[in-house]
């Protein structure tokens, strides 16, 4: 536990921590309140319900970027007054939308969306030094885990016993405590102690091969992740055994809860690289999965790898961002999970439908395997090319 007491004991890290715990709820429930909301309220069915998903997926994916180039420029507490007037604009109205408004919106509103997942890993990579980021993103994998494990339960209960009404307020009232609280907050997003760097901040200055390897396997590890998850629900589903879906979830979940944790408490990082093709690795054997038990025993392995994957993840794009363009590419990192989110969904889908729940899982495994290769492969080349170091501080660039 030292090293998460060391953490948590730094200036602002407890707040930031605990700010994004309870403003991630409405932020993992909000795709599945408006799932419902579609499918039970406007009886549109799951077709129209996933373009209402894709948009706002999509929207996110260009805000992220685009909001953390405001945050480099403006500051944090500009984009937590523009997204809380959005939350409050729109999810007041949406219940009564009628489906084509409601499908715009959901674009609109996830490009101005708060960007709360790459606002937390900002804030923490000007926090907490460099040699202490692994536990710290280890804490924020934790963290996106609970509140998965919660959010989507709590609110398709509200949306199924109140109303999907009631459920989309609430999302929009937890959106806009999370913005009010992020101004009142407002966390450092540059490191207090760097003096201007040399690096002007011009895109071609830091998105180079190692940037975007990073960001291709970020991506690949969350397509194998999601993919994995909508295949097992569909292989439990199509035997009969819709029952223990949950309990299945709860032991990956577990699992990659004591991953995150361990990998935070170790004494060294590991690759990402390496960490992402043993994530698709071990989930090449979850499509032997049968009885119900035999897919909770598979999927501890992966589970184990996930919450690490993510937190290296984010320790290496930290670790690639200049100060004066952090919020660009810390956006650029959450439009990489969300477009692997977005990717892994179709996709599993399709398999499933024209094959079957184990062919999706070993097609998903094989493809991350795959983007990882690739991504590892430029990375490589990336080392090789002449960059300029992104950690010095006013001094000539540093080249190698």
């Amino acid at each position: 536990m030292a090293a998460y007491r060391t953490i948590l004991r730094l200036p602002g890290v407890t707040p930031l921590v605990i700010v994004s715990m309870v403003g991630r709820l409405p932020a993992s429930g909000a795709a599945i309140t408006l799932t419902l909301h579609v499918v039970l309220t406007l009886d549109l069915g799951y077709a129209a319900a996933g373009l209402v998903g894709a948009a706002s997926t999509v929207g996110m994916a260009i805000g992220a970027p685009l909001l953390g180039k405001v945050i480099d420029k403006r500051g944090l507490r500009t984009i937590a007054v523009l997204s809380g007037v959005s939350a409050t604009a729109y999810w007041t109205v949406a219940p009564w939308l009628p489906y084509p408004v409601l499908l715009a919106a959901a674009l609109v509103a996830g490009v101005l969306g708060l960007p709360l997942f790459s606002v937390v890993r900002q804030s923490l990579a000007a926090i907490v030094p460099v040699e202490r980021r692994r536990p710290a993103f280890a804490i924020d994998a934790m963290s996106v885990e609970l509140s998965y494990i919660v959010g989507p339960a709590l609110f398709t209960v509200i949306a199924l016993q109140v109303s999907s009404s009631v459920a989309m307020w609430l999302v929009g009232a937890g959106w806009v405590t999370a913005s009010v609280a992020l101004w009142f907050l407002n966390p450092p997003t540059r490191a207090p102690e760097q003096e201007p760097s040399a690096s002007t901040g011009r895109v071609r200055e830091w998105l180079d091969l190692r940037l975007v390897a990073a960001l291709l396997c970020t991506m690949a590890a969350v397509l194998m992740i999601h993919g994995t998850e909508l295949s097992m629900i569909a292989g439990l589903q199509t035997t009969g055994q819709a029952a223990t879906i949950a309990i299945v979830n709860a032991v990956w979940c577990v699992a990659s809860l004591t991953g995150g944790f361990l990998y935070g408490a170790a004494h060294r990082s590991a690759p990402l690289f390496g960490l992402a093709a043993l994530l698709g690795v071990v989930t090449l054997p979850v499509a032997l999965g049968g009885a119900w038990w035999s897919y909770a025993l598979l999927l501890i392995p992966a589970g184990l790898l996930i919450a690490p994957s993510l937190a290296a993840s984010s320790e290496t794009v930290s670790k690639l961002a200049p100060e004066n363009a952090r919020g660009v590419v810390t956006g650029l990192h959450a439009s990489a999970i969300t477009i692997g989110a977005a990717t892994s969904t179709p996709l599993a889908g399709l398999l499933i439908d024209i094959a079957s729940p184990s062919a999706a899982i070993l097609t998903v495994g094989c493809a991350g395997i795959t983007v990882v290769g690739v991504a590892a492969l430029l990375a490589r080349l990336g080392r090789r090319a002449p960059h300029v170091d992104r950690t010095s501080t006013g001094s000539p660039p540093v080249v190698g």
